[in-house]
């Protein structure tokens, strides 16, 4: 049997980690919407759940069904998909959100790393997001 009290508190640390994690990108996407004026992209507070609720499922889900972890994570993929393809947005021929919902995409993924334990991939994924978001400034604007 399990000793669930040790459980969760495993679970507990891996999801603050994320919500953490899922913090700092959604800061940048807010900053980004400061500085360009683009409203209705997913912030702070979208970026901190998706992050928690993937860690949540996988930490739970990796400890209820240790032989197979992967089910949950695929599940928890396709579900960020139909969130993030409800972001993107095409009018007139130009796509709109499509940067939205990667970052989202990401963020689940990231969540599913700490929420598993791997909070230096985690992190990593986290300082890589933030940095590919920033690179925007250099993006040639047509």
């Amino acid at each position: 049997m399990f000793d669930f009290q040790n459980i969760e508190v495993e679970i507990i640390t891996w999801i603050l980690v994320a919500a953490l994690l899922g913090i700092l990108i959604g800061v940048q996407r807010e900053r980004r919407k400061l500085i360009d004026k683009v409203y209705g992209s997913a912030g702070l507070r979208t970026h901190a759940m998706v992050c928690l609720g993937s860690a949540l499922i996988a930490s739970a889900g990796s400890v209820m069904f240790p032989s197979d972890p992967v089910r949950l994570a695929a599940s928890i993929m396709t579900g960020i998909g139909f969130i993030g393809a409800g972001t993107i947005i095409a009018t007139r021929g130009r796509i709109k959100g499509l940067t939205n919902a990667a970052t989202i995409w990401v963020s689940a993924a990231i969540g599913i790393a700490a929420g598993i334990d791997l909070f230096l991939s985690a992190a990593v994924a986290t300082i890589l997001t933030v940095i590919i978001l920033e690179l925007k400034r250099f993006e040639r604007m047509d």
